[in-house]
């Protein structure tokens, strides 16, 4: 792949996800705002396009294998049947916010009742994370009772070379309308925390609780950002572009 300034951003971590590594740390968002060139992107951030764009072709140049386990996206997920893609986001990454959002909010509760005083926006993080732990729930389950088993349908008719009928939601592209909002505001609650929270470096008060939960708050932004790269780059645009094929 070359990276030209007009290069899509999901589509530079579509193709290989290693150049993750490079958008995040000049703070350039791949997942919720993925549709910008870089040329977009840097210039919001004050970036020299030339040199980030260089980077990241020194990356996917250096033969480093795209979807690698470090990041936690299977090798060759772009190319996975959409079903089998679904399956994955449903049992990875929705698994992972429902286990791990209760632990997160436990240990917040602790370090704003012992450092709040020192810390007040302590509270503000605690109660933007609250906010995401109940707008991820009920996202996750409009797409495993609704936009998800459409995808799983539309792939089996694909396959078999059926036809189906339109759904009751009119197109899929109501309902991934509606999920990409819900990532838009997802995203902007993410770098509110990550602002909060000093790019996830505890203060020197910090007792180990403090830093523990701030590597799983850390941990928790890393995760939603490949859910949301996954489904807004790829499972999205594939499923709105294969519905037409099988509809009767």
């Amino acid at each position: 792949m070359q990276i030209l300034k007009s290069t899509i951003l999901g589509d530079i971590v579509a193709e290989n996800y290693q150049t993750a590594a490079v958008l995040e740390k000049y703070q350039l968002d791949f997942c919720c705002h993925g549709t910008r060139s870089l040329a977009e992107a840097c210039l919001a951030k004050n970036l020299d396009t030339d040199n980030v764009a260089q980077e990241l072709q020194q990356t996917i140049d250096g033969n480093g294998a795209p979807f690698t386990e470090q990041v936690g996206v299977p090798k060759g997920l772009k190319d996975w049947p959409l079903d089998l893609m679904a399956d994955y986001v449903e049992k990875t990454h929705h698994r992972y916010v429902t286990r791990q959002t209760p632990v997160i909010e436990g240990y917040l509760n602790k370090i704003v009742q012992v450092h709040g005083d020192r810390h007040p926006e302590l509270s503000e993080i605690r109660d933007i994370f609250q906010q995401t732990a109940g707008e991820l729930a009920m996202h996750m389950k409009k797409e495993e009772l609704m936009l998800f088993p459409f995808i799983r349908k539309i792939t089996t008719a694909s396959i078999s070379g059926a036809k189906i009928s339109a759904p009751p939601f009119g197109s899929i592209a109501n309902p991934v309308n509606a999920m990409l909002a819900d990532h838009e505001a997802e995203g902007e609650r993410s770098a509110r925390i990550r602002t909060l929270c000093n790019d996830f470096t505890p203060p020197a008060d910090g007792c180990n609780t403090y830093k523990l939960t701030f590597q799983l708050l850390e941990a928790f932004e890393q995760d939603l950002h490949q859910h949301i790269h996954i489904e807004n780059n790829i499972l999205f645009p594939r499923a709105i572009e294969l519905e037409p094929s099988v509809l009767s």
